[in-house]
Order: C-alpha cells, then sequence, then structure tokens
C-alpha cells in the first residue's frame, strides 16, 4: 500500500495508526480485522476458576468481558496481567509442557472492523527479518506464532522441521510475512514508512476535533532506468488519527558503553557486523581474539559463532557467572543446550585476577598458532576436569570496558579496579539496544516510568494502564504503547497488549467513545466521495 501526501483539508480522521509491523503490530491489526475470540462451547481451561469466568457470559467475545476480571487471581511468567491471561487461553499450561487445546474460537466478524493502518520501515516481521538465520529462537516455536495460523502446520506445509521445537529467525520472518498475507491484511499495511513525528493537534474553528497527526516519508520505487533498475525516492505523507499505537519495539539503537574510542572502526555494536567479517574471511584460528562484551543472548550467540570458526574470544560482562539474573540461569539446559554451553565456559574458564603485589596491569597478548590455544593458561581457572574443555575462550566476569585503543588493545577494569589490557582482532558490544522514538518530543522520555530516562524496555519503559494499554502521561487520549516498548520482550506475552487494547477499542465504541464510532464500510465509501486528508493508492 502506498501513501501519498496532501494538505490536511477535509478533516477526515483515521480511527488508528499503528506504528511498528512487527508481531505486536500484525497481531493487533489482525484483531481490529474483524477476528474476534470466543469461548468455544465444547471448550475446558485446566484453570477452574477462568473456566468458570468465562462461561459466566459465553454469547460475549474476549474483547467485550471485563479484562480485569478475567485476570484475577492468575500467575505467569509475564508482569502484565492481560499477557499472562491471553497466554494462558492461547497456549494453557505450556509452561508445564503440556499441550492443550486453547478453548477460544475464533470467529471473523468483519461488521466489527476498525480502519486503520500499520507503518512499517521494512516487510510485515519489523525485526525479525535483520535477524541472523541460522540461530535458534529463544521461545519454543509455537510461542512465536499468532492467533489464527498454527506455526507448526504452517512450516509442515512448506517442508520444515522444528529442531528441538524451535524455529531460526529467519522461518519465523518468513512465517509473520505469510500471516499477513494469509490473513488478508496486506491492505491494512504501509511498509517501506519511517516516521519523523506524533503530535496532538486541537481542535479548530472548522470543526476538527482534537487528534493525532503522524507524519513520515515512504520509499517507493521510482523512475524506471534503461537497464531495467529502478531508483528509490522518498515521497512525504501526513495523517490524522484518533488513535495511535506505538509498537516500533527496541532494536532499532545498539546500545553504547560511552567509552574513549568506542568509534574505532574495529569495535562493533551488532552481531550482523560479526556475521560480515566471517563472510569476508576476516577470522579464523590464527586471528587475535575477539572481544565480546554483555552477558545476553545476543553475545552469546557471537561467542559460539567465533568459537566454531575456532576463533579465539575474550568474554567481558558485569554480572556474575552465578547471578540469578542472568539469563543463561533461568534456561532449561536441555532445550537450550547451546546457551548452557556458553554459561559451561563463563563458568569454568576464567580470568584469574593477579595477586595484588604483582604487577597492577597485566598485558595479554595473543601469539595464537592454529594448533595451539591463544590464551595464556596462567590466566584462567578451570574448574572443570579437563583443563582444555573450550580451547580459545577466556571469559572476565565483574569486568567492564574503560577504553578502546587504535593498535587494537583494550583495557578492561574489574570490580576491584584491577586493569588488564587484551591485544583483540574486533571487539563486539552487545549490551542491548534502544528504540528510536526520535518522532516523538524528547525521545518519548515523558512517556517512561522514569522521566528522567531515556525509554528502555528493562529499564524504563513506557507507563501505561495494565487493562488498556493507554499511556499514561501522554499528551492527549488515544495514545497506546505494547510490545517491547512496554517491557514485553517475548512474541509469547507481546499479543496480551493486542487484545488489551482492540478490547479498549471496542468498549469505546460500544460506549460511542470520544470519536466518532465509524465502520470501514463508511469509511471506505468516504475515502471514494470526498476530498480527504490522505489518499491511500492500493
Amino acid at each position: 500500500m502506498a501513501l501519498q501526501d496532501k494538505e490536511i483539508a477535509s478533516g477526515e480522521i483515521l480511527p488508528a495508526v499503528i506504528i511498528g509491523n512487527g508481531p505486536s503490530g500484525i497481531c493487533l491489526s489482525y484483531l481490529l480485522s474483524g477476528y474476534t475470540p470466543y469461548l468455544s462451547p465444547e471448550a475446558w481451561h485446566p484453570n477452574p476458576l477462568l473456566h468458570s469466568k468465562l462461561g459466566e457470559q459465553p454469547h460475549l467475545s474476549l474483547l467485550e468481558q471485563d479484562l480485569e476480571y478475567l485476570c484475577e487471581g492468575l500467575e505467569g511468567r509475564s508482569s502484565n496481567p492481560v499477557a499472562v491471561l491471553f497466554d494462558s487461553l492461547l497456549l494453557p499450561d505450556s509452561d508445564f509442557g503440556l499441550d492443550h487445546t486453547s478453548p477460544l474460537e475464533w470467529r471473523y466478524e468483519p461488521e466489527r472492523a476498525v480502519p486503520h493502518l500499520v507503518l512499517g520501515k521494512g516487510p510485515p516481521g519489523g525485526a525479525w527479518h535483520a535477524m541472523e538465520g541460522s540461530m535458534l529462537t529463544l521461545s519454543l516455536a509455537n510461542w512465536m506464532e499468532l492467533p489464527g495460523l498454527k506455526l507448526k502446520d504452517w512450516m509442515r506445509d512448506k517442508r520444515r522441521n522444528l529442531r528441538n521445537d524451535r524455529a531460526t529467525p529467519a522461518e519465523i520472518a518468513s512465517y509473520y510475512q505469510h500471516y499477513v498475507s494469509q490473513m488478508s491484511l496486506e491492505q491494512n499495511f504501509a511498509c517501506g514508512t519511517t516516521v519523523t513525528s506524533v503530535t496532538r493537534q486541537p481542535g479548530n474553528q472548522e470543526g476538527l476535533p482534537p487528534c493525532w497527526k503522524v507524519t513520515g516519508v515512504q520509499r517507493r520505487e521510482g523512475e524506471v532506468l534503461g537497464d531495467g533498475s529502478s531508483v528509490s525516492e522518498e515521497v512525504p505523507f501526513s495523517l490524522l488519527a484518533h488513535k495511535v499505537v506505538l509498537a516500533t519495539g527496541t532494536h532499532d539503537i545498539p546500545a553504547r558503553l560511552g567509552v574513549e574510542g568506542e568509534s574505532l572502526p574495529f569495535v562493533c555494536h551488532s552481531f550482523w557486523e560479526l556475521e560480515a567479517a566471517i563472510s569476508r574471511g576476516e577470522l579464523d584460528p590464527t586471528s587475535d581474539p575477539v572481544l565480546v562484551v554483555g552477558a545476553g543472548l545476543t553475545a552469546a550467540d557471537a561467542v559460539l559463532a567465533a568459537h566454531h570458526l575456532n576463533t579465539p574470544v575474550y568474554h567481558a560482562f558485569r554480572r556474575s557467572v552465578t547471578d540469578p539474573g542472568l539469563i543463561f540461569n533461568q534456561l532449561p539446559k536441555l532445550l537450550y543446550p547451546e546457551y548452557h554451553k556458553v554459561h559451561q565456559m563463563m563458568t569454568q574458564q576464567q580470568h584469574q585476577l593477579t595477586p595484588p603485589l604483582q604487577e597492577h596491569a597485566r598485558n595479554v597478548e595473543s601469539h595464537s598458532t592454529p594448533s595451539s590455544s591463544p590464551l595464556p593458561p596462567p590466566s584462567s581457572s578451570n574448574n572443570s576436569s579437563s583443563p582444555s574443555s573450550y580451547p580459545g575462550y577466556l571469559s572476565f566476569p565483574h569486568h567492564k570496558v574503560v577504553a578502546f585503543q587504535p593498535d587494537r588493545k583494550c583495557i578492561l577494569e574489574s570490580d576491584s579496579g584491577e586493569q588488564t589490557v587484551v591485544q583483540v582482532s574486533k571487539a563486539l558490544v552487545l549490551i542491548g539496544s534502544h528504540p528510536n522514538l526520535s518522532f516523538l518530543e524528547d525521545n518519548g522520555r515523558s512517556l517512561g516510568v522514569n522521566p528522567e530516562e531515556p525509554i528502555s524496555c528493562r529499564r524504563n519503559p513506557i507507563e501505561v494502564d495494565p487493562f488498556t494499554n493507554r499511556v499514561i502521561t501522554a499528551e492527549g487520549p488515544g495514545l497506546y504503547a505494547m510490545g517491547p516498548l512496554v517491557g514485553e520482550n517475548f512474541v509469547r506475552f507481546l499479543k496480551g497488549g493486542a487484545l488489551a487494547i482492540a478490547s479498549d477499542f471496542t468498549k469505546g465504541q460500544s460506549a460511542g467513545g470520544e470519536e466518532e464510532v465509524v465502520t470501514t464500510d463508511t469509511w471506505l465509501d468516504r475515502r471514494v466521495g470526498t476530498q480527504r486528508a490522505v489518499e491511500v493508492l492500493t
């Protein structure tokens, strides 16, 4: 779908605009397109209290019911009550490894549809299209699926087999893109769009009510050249909407350490830069070690990728290997053997701090050959029975990076203040990422739980009402947020945000709402018959 910019003159206002076309935006689009969940007549839920509550008003859809009432007493792995509720209904008792049938049935009721647009920079699926294609997802494959299309069935049709009940990011990205087509949602998606501004507009004397204005540019293929190629162009667009949903995720801007030398060419901030170096043949067993900074799953993937090439690795992170908050200490060993392997490496082959009377700053130099470990044995402590369980790897727990130097030396510092200098070929700083909310005033800081800090999924999410996902400190009504922006990192739980928002939309329509109730049919009729604020060309 293409967006064509025009002056906002007629006062036509879209009911909803969703910014972000990852799984959050896709799931919400599905619910807003008329696909409605009901309790199936022959349904059974293993939670007797929830089953009893659902049976009290079986004629009402889930969108019309009191979500707060249904959430009472439920417990799960998310702090968001609606996320726990929806997950419990879609995947009953999945935390216990059980595969109960969902008590929900989905009915297509087009009269319930809320006209909306989903804006995204790339194809449907969002950041999943940028993720490395061979690593396995952290979540079980069925936790990654969206309502109405079983991932296992889709993969079976593609003649692919799930490995250990997990899929690759490339497969998940393909599934999300297929989902939009399979559910006939394409008319709601405008891809290649970059939003540059979201502002609250006051009403005017011509009768235009207060609403949100969304502006940006859309990348489109332009003039076709003589050789058959085309030149892309960016076309501006402007939309008015009663409601805006922030669903951009948090993978846009890699987090930085903020230390000296971090902008040097050998310092990278994404896993894909490591992949590119590997594809160019820059890393092999004779290379100086790769320094990986961070203790998350992306850092672990980098360790595994380098280790697979027999390229030596230094691994620095701030936490203890026994810290309960460390993600590796929360994953079942049988289900995630590769991450358990990384945790073993982190635990068994640690850098040994220099005794206080010896030289304060050690220089750990690498003189590697294909047949020998590049890491000097005196600097490591090995708790395993084999002295070379993971040759070519050395972890630095309780360490931070002080500086990167032009000669590819990195200065690490322990919690006690001892410094170690390591010679590296590349450094990968993989310590998380921040959302790109540049289209909001002050990057949306005022919307966070702590308005003094930048928005962060883990440390400072956008503050929303837990049962509607309305942004608490928004400049005006009609602003929502979902997914990683509100602290939900896993697809399994971000679907609850879609339910909360769609339910709030439904109840707003039933009550008359703050804006005129517009159905899909009447909105499409107006598009044809009037001079519009925004013209949608399909």
